[in-house]
Formats: structure tokens, C-alpha cells, sequence
């Protein structure tokens, strides 16, 4: 079990604080608006009312003993600023901004965020990637260049080994896992099993040569 501070209740903060709640983590709710953490205050950790661009907050709450925070404000620049000093001063070992754009994005990163991420260009990406190729059951976004995606195994490659098929060098992927069925996942596959129809490849590389895999 890990421990999150969620900080910011909007539709994106309430969705994250209550999925890692169900997954069973420890959360910590903050916002100024009692009427959005009085929502969640049966469904999480800990719920408290507060201003978090108060160093002093944070400090008396002991973010610096949680594993990670969220800030989920996004709109408000200055305050997404403020509060990340905040929790990188204070010692919280990783800071998980939202962004609405590109600007902000970089004005985070440069305040010390670990991460900053743009749910809806996220989510416009992962989108276009499956309906781009029937064969992409899954796509992760790592940069704007490079990404993660499940596929089905082509039906060229049914029948063939990893070894025989040489996907790193004729391809420029690597293949990191593979599914078969519902629930059975092999992380780094061994080179000399021959693939079947129905397998699932979790492939990693640029996404030029993502595509190429997901055309065959």
C-alpha cells in the first residue's frame, strides 16, 4: 500500500483520489472548497479543508510522510506553482502535476514537478492510436516521440519466435511482455516460444515504428 495527497477536487482530482482510494492506497484530500471534500470524506483516507498553498497546511497534514502528491488544480498557474514548492520543500519524494496546456506544463517542470501530464491530450493520443489500427488494443504515451503499445501479434508472426522474427533489429521495437489470455502475462518473454494466434505483444519504441508493427 502506498500513500497519496490529492490536492485540488475537481473532476480530475476526485477521479484520481477515488480510484487509488479503490485500489487500495491511503489518501489524503485537500481543497479550500468544504463542499468538495465533504463528497469525499466517506470514500477516502483522510479529508481535510485547507489551503494548500500554506506551507504551514501541508506541513501540520505531514505530506513529507506521503509516498507521492497530485496537484489536480491545473487552471490556476500561480497556485499549481506555489503548492508544488510547497511539497518538493517540504521533502514529498514525488510531485504529479495537471496541466491544461504546453506552457504550463514547462512552468511546472521547471518548479520541480516530476511529472506533468495533459489528461486531454493524454487521452486525444491514446485515442487516435486505436482507432489509427484495429490491431492497438492499448497505447501509453512516454513522450511525444516514443510509447508503449498492446497488439495483437500480427498473423505474419504466428508460429515464429521472437528469436526468428529479429523484431528488435528489423523493427527498432522491443517486445517487453506478452499476454496470453485473460490473465496470463509473461514480462520479457524468452526468445524461442513460438507465438500464437491470440497473443497480445507490449511493445516499446518510437512511434514511427510502432506503426509500422501495427500495419503488418
Amino acid at each position: 500500500m502506498k500513500s497519496y495527497v490529492v490536492v485540488g477536487l475537481g473532476r480530475f482530482g476526485m477521479a484520481v483520489a477515488l480510484k487509488l482510494q479503490e485500489l487500495g492506497n491511503e489518501v489524503l484530500i485537500i481543497d479550500s472548497n468544504a463542499e468538495q471534500v465533504h463528497k469525499l470524506s466517506n470514500h477516502v483516507t483522510y479529508a481535510v479543508v485547507g489551503d494548500a498553498r500554506d506551507e504551514a497546511v501541508l506541513k501540520s497534514l505531514g505530506v513529507r510522510n506521503f509516498d507521492c502528491a497530485i496537484v489536480a488544480i491545473g487552471g490556476d498557474l500561480a497556485a499549481s506553482i506555489l503548492i508544488t514548492l510547497n511539497l518538493k520543500e517540504l521533502g514529498v519524494p514525488q510531485v504529479i502535476c495537471k496541466a491544461p496546456d504546453e506552457i504550463q506544463k514547462r512552468a511546472l517542470e521547471k518548479v520541480g514537478a516530476d511529472r506533468v501530464i495533459i489528461p486531454e491530450r493524454e487521452m486525444a493520443v491514446k485515442l487516435a492510436q486505436n482507432l489509427a489500427s484495429s490491431s492497438v488494443l492499448d497505447y501509453i504515451e512516454l513522450s511525444s516521440q516514443c510509447g508503449i503499445a498492446e497488439v495483437k501479434t500480427p498473423s505474419a508472426w504466428v508460429g515464429k519466435t521472437l528469436r526468428e522474427l529479429n523484431v528488435r533489429a528489423k523493427y527498432g521495437v522491443n517486445v517487453i511482455a506478452l499476454r496470453s489470455g485473460e490473465d496470463a502475462i509473461k514480462v520479457s518473454p524468452g526468445p524461442d516460444e513460438p507465438l500464437t494466434e491470440g497473443d497480445v505483444l507490449v511493445i516499446l519504441g518510437g512511434n514511427d515504428d510502432l506503426n509500422r508493427v501495427q500495419k503488418l
